[in-house]
């Protein structure tokens, strides 16, 4: 790789002067970065990205470097080789500590490989893949000698695991029912986005939550979907499973997307030929039309057209519908008793047909004001505001990553914390993705919000993202993190955590007076240390 002599060897401030180590080695590196005349960005080597990884790592086997929500199963599962059944279970899970499963990862991986936990299929951000990998992994399991009886690993609409429930509307497992109050749209006329403010009601349960936690929604499908997939099986609404009305267990419990492998193998079992082959195909994991990732359980029923499953079996093929999480954007501290998220509403288009998510299109169009649904706060793992309230603070949070931060602001102003804040946004367009515009502005107006770096990707020509930005502001940054500034990252995984990830190695490299290497070291210590953050998805 070609790099930049280090300038770490240049030593301007001298060690007596009357400076913290972290103040010397940014003045250092501010001169440092005034001479440099390289600023281009170069990748990071795996090896690198691998060591800024290590600031994640678990702490009985050592680091964790599969712990990267971008990276292929399949690579993840070659970085976890040769550790512990449990460890390859955490490489399998696509996103570390999401929480929706009802544990965190390392919880998760315990409770399967301790034959505690029997549902298998849990990870909602993994899909699929994960579940088909953890069947794998459990398989081995299996295999293995043991003197304990075991569950078996199939439990699509079975009863949960026996464990430990905890207190109303902390987990997934014991809901409490909140009172939906209102929606409001945050993007104005030519956004192409649809992002929503939505509030609840949480004074009845009285539930309480801590910024950086998730509210965990149980929403249910769309009516019209539930009755074009009873059309296709052939049979009436009224037909009942185990005392239950058809269009009600498709509406309130079972999963819609994607068709479960089990789908495709009852579909073969009530086929011949060509169609019996590819249903066992599908069910394998194997796409041979090329379609796979986009069959939902209508787009598998209209594939097989004319195979109609029994309805008993049909429902017990498909998986339970699951909650859906979201980051908190209120502070209960600053409203007690209400609770707000920032929601973008999932619609696109495959062939002919309009898909839609399930949670976001609930909470933006199929629930009223004054509805009740089941809802809890999921704890944050390691994602939370810095215990000494004067501790500056750095908020990366494009799109409806800005949630939690929004919560974090609304919370140190409630409490009086007076570390600084700086927060990065962005979005496309800036007269009308700019969410919270009015309350950003108010508090920077009043001081609360120290900076307000904003980055429009579709205002100009060339795209600019919050990393550019970050980029634009990097002695400013070097500055805050030289004094202790903690930083949290909130949004896409696949690209834009990675993207803001790279400009901090670039920064520290560029004004903290370090080469490439001590810059990714530097980023990996601040995870170590807690200072640096992610809720990513």
């Amino acid at each position: 790789m070609n790099q930049r002599t280090p300038p770490s060897q240049l030593e301007i401030i001298p060690e007596t002067a009357p400076f913290s180590h972290e103040q010397r080695s940014w003045l250092n590196g501010f001169f440092a970065g005034l001479v440099s005349l390289d600023n281009a960005v170069t990748p990071l080597s795996p090896e690198q990205g691998a060591a800024v990884m290590k600031g994640a790592g678990d702490n009985d086997d050592g680091e964790a470097p599969w712990h990267d929500q971008t990276l292929p199963i399949a690579e993840r599962m070659k970085l976890a080789e040769g550790r512990p059944l449990r460890r390859r279970m955490m490489a399998a899970m696509a996103q570390q500590d999401c929480g929706q499963c009802g544990y965190n990862c390392h919880d998760y991986s315990e409770a399967i490989a301790g034959k505690k936990e029997a549902r298998l299929n849990l990870c909602v951000p993994g899909g699929k893949e994960t579940a088909r990998m953890l069947k794998t992994l459990y398989e081995e399991l299996e295999s293995a000698p043991s003197s304990s009886p075991s569950p078996a690993p199939e439990a699509n609409l079975a009863e949960p695991a026996a464990k430990t429930v905890g207190e109303p509307g902390r987990s997934r497992d014991n809901p409490i029912k909140a009172v939906f109050l209102s929606r409001r749209l945050l993007n104005k006329p030519g956004s192409e986005k649809e992002t929503w403010h939505i509030e609840f009601d949480l004074s009845g349960p009285g539930l309480d939550y801590v910024v950086g936690d998730s509210f965990g929604v149980f929403a249910s499908n769309d009516l019209g979907m539930v009755d074009q997939i009873i059309a296709l099986l052939g049979v009436s609404h009224e037909t009942m499973i185990n005392g239950k009305k058809l269009r009600d267990v498709l509406h309130e419990d079972v999963s819609l997307s994607p068709a479960p492998d089990s789908l495709f193998e009852l579909i073969s079992f009530i086929t011949g030929g060509a169609a019996r082959e590819k249903a066992r195909a599908l069910a394998s994991g194997d796409d041979p039309d090329g379609d796979a990732a986009h069959l939902d359980v209508m787009a598998a029923l209209q594939k097989f057209a004319g195979v109609r499953p029994h309805p008993e079996a049909f429902i017990e093929a498909l998986e339970r519908l699951q909650p859906r999480l979201y980051s908190i954007s209120s502070s209960h501290n600053a409203t007690p008793g209400r609770l707000s998220l920032t929601v973008d509403t999932v619609r696109y288009t495959i062939g002919k047909r309009k898909r839609i998510g399930v949670a976001s299109t609930f909470l933006a169009e199929r629930i009223n004001p004054g509805d009740t649904l089941k809802v809890y706060v999921q704890k944050a793992h390691g994602f939370g505001l810095p215990q000494d309230p004067n501790t500056p603070v750095i908020m990366i949070g494009p799109g409806t990553g800005v949630a939690p931060f929004r919560a974090f602001l609304h919370d140190r102003q409630a409490t009086g914390a007076p570390g600084r804040n700086w927060l990065f946004f962005g979005h496309q367009r800036s007269e009308c993705d700019f969410f919270y515009a009015d309350e950003f502005n108010a508090m920077k107006s009043s001081g609360h919000l120290t900076r307000l770096s904003l980055a429009w990707s579709r205002d100009r020509e060339e795209k600019f993202y919050v990393q550019d930005r970050m980029r634009e502001v990097g002695r400013e940054l070097w500055s805050w993190l030289a004094e202790g500034a903690h930083v949290y990252v909130c949004g896409d995984a696949k690209r834009m955590a990675k993207d803001v990830e790279r400009a901090l190695v670039d920064i520290a490299a560029q004004f903290g007076a370090r080469s490439t290497d001590e810059a990714v070291a530097f980023v990996a210590d601040l995870k170590k240390k807690g200072r640096y953050q992610q809720d990513v998805y």
